[in-house]
């Protein structure tokens, strides 16, 4: 059984996921952390609950979701490499907004479309969804119905693509092409707000109004 534990960190109140099943192996979606108890916090729980962090994974290399990285000194960190150009100006980006930079010195490990990454014995899919970044992607539990979206999708919108390197058209085609057709039921975890489920913005999400009339087919 997969566990998901969410944290609102940062000024932007972005959304951390840490995930572990019943190996107590634990993965971080997206460390948030920035303010000084933040990190901290995250890192109590683990401690609290005897998890075995062995990665973190970023669905996109915006500051607000990986200020926390550098927290988690040695833990492998999983993104895709068409976000380093994205990484290298997250720094800018946060101090345009008058926020400290983020440490960025981390190495990374290379994913792609289609790979498999595992936490104990559960087994996501990484789907690459360009758009809001180059590089951004979502991670997907098929057997267990989840989807962690990052800045992709959120409950009634989607990610913004007015900031550097984003692109509106790109990311409306990986929503339709690669998200809109999972099932129904699949709940969606998004890097900001509540969570939602695939069905409900099909027929509910004003961005994607093809999807707007209910289909028994994609439910």
């Amino acid at each position: 059984m997969l566990n998901i534990r969410s944290f609102t960190f940062n000024y932007l109140e972005e959304k951390t996921y840490l995930v572990w099943d019943e190996s107590l192996e634990a993965v971080i979606i997206d460390p948030g952390c920035y303010r000084p108890s933040e990190a901290p916090e995250l890192s109590r729980f683990i401690e609290e609950n005897k998890l075995k962090l062995k990665a973190i994974w970023l669905t996109h290399g915006h500051f607000d979701h990986i200020c926390g990285v550098a927290s988690f000194p040695g833990v492998p960190v999983y993104m895709h490499p068409a976000d380093k150009p994205v990484l290298a100006i997250s720094g800018d980006m946060a101090t345009g907004l008058r926020l400290r930079a983020p440490d960025t010195s981390f190495s990374t490990v290379d994913i792609s479309d289609g790979d498999e990454l595992r936490v104990g014995k559960t087994v996501f899919k990484v789907i690459a969804t360009p758009g809001h970044t180059p590089g951004g992607v979502c991670f997907y539990d098929e057997k267990d119905g989840l989807l962690f979206s990052g800045d992709t999708l959120f409950a009634g919108t989607i990610g913004r693509t007015d900031f550097p390197l984003g692109d509106y058209d790109v990311l409306i085609v990986s929503l339709m092409e690669k998200i809109m057709g999972l099932p129904g039921g699949v709940e969606v975890y998004p890097g900001h707000g509540p969570s939602t489920d695939i069905a409900t913005e099909r027929t509910h999400n004003p961005f994607l109004q093809p999807f707007n009339e209910p289909d028994q087919e994609y439910v």
